[in-house]
């Protein structure tokens, strides 16, 4: 698990590699990837947006921007988290996925929250020692 902390709000990603949903002979690598975020500040916030920097093992950069996260815009009180799983295509076996949340508290103050590194990495990545 990867974790950051941010404004008193902390972000945990878990990746995982899906053997299921990949093609690796037509090119097609797929995670899915578990965010836990935890309001342990002491005011009520609602996640806005999302932004995401997706790297392929080839060092391309994908942005992606857009309201909430799975369709939702939660509102989390001092103490309590909100979870979901989404997922990620990529057309290379190796990866890294990075971003951050747009927040809002009861004040109108945006909040931005980071979405800590989480490595992308699948059986099919090829090693070499040094």
């Amino acid at each position: 698990m990867y974790q950051a902390e941010t404004h008193g709000v902390r972000v945990t990603a878990a990746p995982r590699f899906m053997e299921s949903e990949s093609m690796p002979e037509q090119g097609r690598y797929f995670w899915a990837y578990s965010i836990e975020i935890e309001n342990r500040s002491a005011r009520t916030l609602r996640l806005m947006t999302r932004h995401w920097q997706i790297t392929d093992g080839s060092g391309q950069v994908h942005e992606v921007r857009g309201e909430g996260v799975v369709g939702q815009q939660p509102v989390l009180r001092p103490g309590e988290s909100f979870s979901y799983t989404s997922g990620c295509p990529l057309m290379t076996p190796d990866g890294s996925m990075r971003g951050s949340y747009a927040m809002v508290d009861e004040a109108g103050e945006i909040v931005d929250v980071d979405v800590p590194l989480f490595p992308l990495d699948s059986p099919y990545v090829k090693k070499v020692l040094h």
